[in-house]
């Protein structure tokens, strides 16, 4: 990723109404004390929010240098460098997996990945992915940040299967936004030199866009199922 899209991560991977919505999808479907690899950490957000909710254990895995030294200072923990196509980590250390928003990128090799993930989780561990959703929304956004691929809910599930993992569970979310984002990155942001999505929202317009997300967030956890969504979060296990 150009060090200039990790500069705005770092910088809004905290606050950004985006991240935190990401984050929280992220870590309620997450085993409560697991063993967890962050698997792509980035510059650390999700790993910094995490900070005392995984047991000891947990490990943290980084590509970028700097990116892994910012996620270490975040998380005041080191982070393990390596590549997610070929994890330094020996079978079955980890009761959990959570990697988002990286098989989609240019550096990923889906079915390496995945077979990874299923190695060093644990026989009954879970595996969540977050990842962009619906190939006809790539945008400009996509492109700087290197994120080549767009899922389907259908489409990750089957590629789950044949890594060998049970019970894929994909769900649409970023859904009620969805009519937002669509103009924003086919008509808004829609050249491609045009920039990213991350970065600093006004207070007011920040607030706003996660408390839409809350609410989405409390329909899907009383079985609202959206039919489509900007992303998806991901769940599956081990057998």
């Amino acid at each position: 990723m150009d060090p200039a899209e990790y500069d705005l991560m770092d910088s809004a991977g905290q606050a950004m109404w985006w991240y935190r919505a990401m984050h929280a999808h992220a870590r309620a479907a997450l085993p409560t004390g697991c063993v967890l690899l962050d698997a792509g950490c980035g510059t650390g957000g999700f790993l910094a929010r995490l900070r005392d909710d995984v047991a000891r254990g947990s490990a943290r895995l980084g590509y970028n240098p700097a990116a892994a030294a910012r996620a270490a200072a975040k998380a005041g923990r080191p982070v393990v460098a390596g590549s997610v196509n070929a994890l330094p980590f020996a079978d079955a250390s980890f009761t959990a997996a959570a990697s988002l928003d990286v098989l989609c990128h240019a550096g990923a090799e889906p079915a390496a990945m995945l077979a990874e993930l299923h190695r060093v989780i644990a026989p009954g561990g879970r595996l969540v992915l977050n990842l962009p959703a619906l190939p006809w929304l790539r945008s400009a956004h996509d492109a700087r940040v290197h994120s080549v691929r767009r899922y389907t809910r259908a489409g990750i599930e089957a590629d789950l299967r044949e890594a060998g993992f049970a019970a894929p569970c994909a769900r649409y979310w970023n859904a009620l936004l969805l009519p937002l984002m669509v103009v924003q990155r086919k008509i808004l942001q829609a050249r491609p030199g045009d920039a990213s999505d991350v970065g600093s929202f006004p207070p007011w317009l920040d607030a706003g866009l996660f408390a839409v997300t809350r609410i989405e967030h409390a329909l899907m956890r009383a079985g609202i199922r959206f039919p489509v969504g900007g992303s998806l979060i991901v769940t599956a296990t081990r057998p």
